[in-house]
């Protein structure tokens, strides 16, 4: 069974968690080029950023919609995908993992990723589900006028190592995605578990939940890791 090494790293500014990130990804990547295979443990990075707009390689500048969003850092990334934003009360995952452990099929793992939400909002008795064509979790993806986004995923991959990974809007201010075209999807809304439910849910609650359906759609077992060697 793989080992994934969960680290729950709190508030921690983008630049810095994208630098663990390449850290960790570069170790695996170099150690599979030295050995030809990777045997040790993944990890999955869980945190909160400061509010933050993230471009990936098919985002465009114009969906960033308001000379407002000058207040906000702003990074082009190396994810796939458009923009989005991350900030206080949104739950982000990144999981650094070797896919050779599990199955060499990007499009599999996306699908794993978004059934680990569906199966966190099930818990909370809130209906997620997948659009064709469209990544991410949804909420009553087939009615035109309701349809709304509760979570975002967006990944890059290098001799089978992965990178970034999905945003869950947990009690996250919604506002801020007014100021862009999330995911450059212009006709479908955003959401969160504390708008669905109307009241706020503990993130760490969340996380918990989330550490949880990990191991079961990966079938993993899961480390507790120490959050503080990875600070700066």
């Amino acid at each position: 069974m793989p080992e994934i090494t969960v680290l729950r790293l709190g508030h921690m500014p983008f630049q810095q968690a994208w630098d663990l990130q390449e850290h960790l990804f570069q170790t695996i990547v170099r150690q599979k080029l030295e050995a030809g295979k990777y045997s040790g443990t993944g990890y999955l990075l869980l945190l909160e950023h400061p509010p933050v707009y993230t471009l990936g390689k098919s985002g465009k500048a114009e969906h960033l919609l308001y000379a407002s969003s000058n207040t906000v850092d702003i990074f082009r990334i190396n994810r796939g995908g458009d923009i989005t934003f991350h900030g206080p009360g949104q739950l982000v995952a990144y999981p650094i993992l070797d896919l050779e452990q599990y199955f060499t099929d990007i499009r599999k793992y996306m699908r794993f990723l978004e059934e680990v939400v569906i199966r966190v909002l099930d818990h909370y008795s809130i209906s997620g589900h997948r659009v064709k064509d469209a990544t991410g979790v949804w909420l009553d993806p087939d009615d035109n006028l309701q349809a709304r986004k509760i979570c975002a995923l967006g990944v890059r991959t290098s001799r089978w190592v992965t990178m970034h990974g999905l945003a869950l809007n947990v009690n996250t201010d919604l506002s801020y995605f007014e100021q862009i075209i999330p995911c450059g999807i212009r006709d479908k809304g955003v959401t969160s578990m504390q708008k669905e439910l109307d009241r706020a849910i503990p993130l760490q609650e969340v996380a918990e939940q989330l550490i949880m359906q990990f191991a079961e759609v990966f079938q993993a077992k899961m480390l507790d890791g120490d959050a503080e060697r990875y600070r700066v």
